[in-house]
C-alpha cells in the first residue's frame, strides 16, 4: 500500500507523480513568488505558462525535470545561453532562482494533472469599450483587421486561448513565416522566412524560393521582431484593457 497522504490510489496524483517520475512536489508559495519573477523576465520567450513562444517549452525540458530544488534550474537561469540567444541573469539571488524552479516544477504539474483544471471566465470586460481600445489607444487597427486576419476569431478560440494570444503571443505562428537575415561566415547576409529553426539548426527559403540550412552555430542569425507593438503594450495593459479587448474579440463570430 502506498504512504498515507501520498495520493496513492489509482488514479491519484500521487500515481501520476511516480509514474512521470516527478519527484517532490512543488512548494506552492515559492512557485507564487516565482511566477512574480518569470513574467516580466521569461515569459516573453518561454511563453506564460513556460510552454514555449520564441523559445522552447520549459515544461518539457529535460533540464527542468530533473531539477528539484532549483541546483539545475538557477545556474541556468544565472549564466544563461548566450550561444542561443538566451542572456544570462545574475542579478536574480539563490532564493529568487529557487522560487523560479518552483513555478517551472508548478507549471509541470499542472500539465501532468490537467484533466483537474478548470477553466476560468474571462470574459468579464466591456465589449464597446474593447473595440474603442482596438481602434483608438491600444493601436490594434493599423497592424490587424477585424475583416482581415482577425475575421471570426471570436469562433475560432475559446476566450481565454483569445486572451492568451494577445497578451503573450507567439511569433512565427499562425500561418504568417518568421522574417530572417542570416550572416554566414565571409559575411554574406541572406534574408529569406523561417522553414524551421531550433537550438541547434535553422533552415530559411530566401527571396528567390532557394532553400538553406546551416548550424545556429556557424551562422549569424537575425529574426524580425513583428511582436515589438505587442511588447510595448505588455508594460501598459490594465486588467480592464485585458478584459475589455477580449470582451471584444469574442464578438467577432
Amino acid at each position: 500500500m502506498p504512504p498515507a497522504g501520498r495520493g496513492g490510489g489509482r488514479g491519484g496524483r500521487g500515481s501520476t507523480r511516480d509514474f512521470l517520475g516527478l519527484g517532490p512536489p512543488p512548494d506552492v508559495a515559492a512557485a507564487a513568488r516565482g511566477e512574480k519573477l518569470f513574467a516580466p523576465n521569461c515569459a516573453f520567450c518561454h511563453g506564460e505558462k513556460a510552454r514555449g513562444a520564441s523559445g522552447p517549452n520549459l515544461v518539457r525540458s529535460t533540464l527542468v525535470l530533473h531539477d528539484e530544488k532549483g541546483e539545475l534550474v538557477g545556474p541556468a537561469i544565472a549564466k544563461g545561453f548566450p550561444d542561443k540567444g538566451m542572456p544570462g541573469f545574475p542579478n536574480f539571488t539563490a532564493p529568487e532562482l529557487a522560487d523560479i524552479s518552483q513555478y517551472l516544477h508548478l507549471q509541470v504539474e499542472l500539465v501532468a494533472n490537467r484533466g483537474t483544471y478548470k477553466r476560468l471566465n474571462v470574459v468579464t470586460g466591456n465589449a464597446s469599450a474593447g473595440e474603442a481600445y482596438f481602434n483608438g489607444v491600444g493601436g490594434c487597427k493599423p497592424c490587424h483587421s477585424v475583416t482581415g486576419d482577425l475575421a471570426h476569431i471570436g469562433s475560432r478560440y475559446e476566450p481565454d486561448q483569445l486572451q492568451n494570444r494577445f497578451v503573450w503571443p507567439a511569433g512565427g505562428r499562425g500561418g504568417v513565416r518568421q522574417k530572417v537575415t542570416v550572416t554566414v561566415p565571409g559575411g554574406q547576409s541572406i534574408t529569406g522566412t523561417v522553414r524551421r529553426m531550433d537550438d541547434f539548426d535553422i533552415s530559411i527559403t530566401d527571396s528567390a524560393g532557394n532553400y538553406h540550412s546551416w548550424r545556429r552555430e556557424s551562422v549569424k542569425v537575425e529574426l524580425e521582431d513583428r511582436l515589438v507593438g505587442h511588447r510595448r503594450l505588455l508594460d501598459k495593459y490594465t486588467d480592464a484593457d485585458m478584459h475589455n479587448l477580449t470582451a471584444y474579440l469574442v464578438t467577432l463570430k
